[in-house]
């Protein structure tokens, strides 16, 4: 029996169950840091990761500055420990966040590692391992152990650590939100566009995909073109929606995907680049909360959240009918989506000082 893309459908598809047993689970994980951030009045948050959690990283950057007012920037991994000059600001009280799903990637550890050579103390990881390096290396931690995966492409993983970085964004700016109703939004995405997902992942015309997203969308946007890449090795891009105009639409054609995570901020001149795009041949996707008057597109081109919560605590779910596509576009180039090309889950190496 072929079992190929088993672990990641499965893994995908059970995100509703597992943010449910993520967001059950929080309360303890919290309150030390609820303390932590009263105590400490931090001048800047710095988020770090590699590959998928650096995305992740952009987005909780993202989120924190329009949140909490404070500054809030992200840098992988790597660029900490080799241009670490260009990352820290002297005499600042500085929250470093470092994601990592295994808690063992090196960069990352070297990342904290190199933070706390320089006299900072306050670290705080977010994983889905709770004995790892990383969390014994970092004084706080925020762990969604429910989200383990088999396959080495990150989906539930990815989503699970999102769910806890708006979980921690909620309790820091103090926006007495509930973020429940993830939950229910997630099960009906997943179950009513799954056909959607299917349709333009098998389609054969389509041979280019870009994402477009931007403020916290965008890293949503470069994860879900991440995954289009590791699992399909399909040409995919991603870019901030409005700079798509700016060169990258030279590549736009009738084989062209062009995915739209639509801001409830720019709605107007986001849709505005989708028209365009469609004008010059290409398909357009488009994800909204809601419809209005400005979403034009047919109801087979358009993905539509009803989430019933702020826009900021829905961000991640532009994401996960996305996963779909790009399983269904391995799936039907004959491609394994659990075990991608050259890929493994997690990179380790002897040391980026050697």
């Amino acid at each position: 029996m072929d079992n190929h893309g088993l672990h990641t459908f499965n893994e995908i598809m059970s995100q509703p169950s597992v943010w449910q047993a993520t967001l059950e689970e929080l309360s303890p994980q919290l309150d030390p840091l609820a303390q932590l951030w009263a105590e400490e009045q931090f001048e800047q948050v710095i988020f770090t990761g590699c590959g998928s959690p650096y995305y992740l990283a952009l987005t909780g950057a993202a989120l924190f500055q329009s949140l909490t007012k404070i500054p809030s920037q992200a840098y992988p991994a790597s660029e900490i420990v080799l241009f670490p000059d260009m990352v820290f600001t002297p005499y600042k009280k500085i929250l470093l966040i470092a994601i990592s799903r295994s808690g063992e990637t090196t960069e990352t550890i070297e990342a904290v590692e190199e933070f706390q050579r320089r006299g900072y103390s306050h670290v705080l990881s977010i994983t889905c391992h709770a004995d790892t390096r990383l969390t014994r290396t970092t004084q706080h931690a925020l762990v969604a152990r429910h989200a383990h995966e088999h396959s080495i492409a990150q989906t539930r993983s990815f989503s699970s650590m999102a769910v806890l970085v708006l979980a921690l964004a909620e309790l820091v700016s103090r926006a007495n939100t509930d973020l429940t109703p993830l939950v229910p939004a997630v099960d009906q995405l997943l179950t009513t566009y799954q056909g959607l997902a299917r349709h333009y992942g098998e389609a054969t015309h389509i041979e280019r995909f870009f994402f477009l997203g931007s403020g916290p969308q965008h890293g949503i946007a470069r994860e879900a073109m991440l995954k289009m890449k590791e699992m399909s090795l399909a040409y995919s891009e991603a870019y901030h929606t409005l700079e798509f105009r700016h060169g990258p639409m030279s590549m736009v054609n009738e084989h062209t995907l062009v995915i739209g995570l639509v801001s409830e901020e720019a709605a107007q001149q986001e849709l505005a680049v989708l028209a365009d795009m469609r004008r010059h041949g290409a398909h357009t996707l488009t994800i909204v909360d809601q419809l209005t008057e400005d979403a034009d597109e047919p109801p087979n081109q358009t993905i539509v959240l009803n989430s019933q919560l702020p826009a900021w605590a829905r961000v991640i779910l532009y994401l996960p009918v996305l996963q779909l596509l790009s399983y269904y576009k391995a799936m039907a180039s004959g491609l394994d989506p659990d075990r991608p090309t050259n890929l493994d889950a997690v990179v380790l190496l002897k040391s980026l000082r050697s």
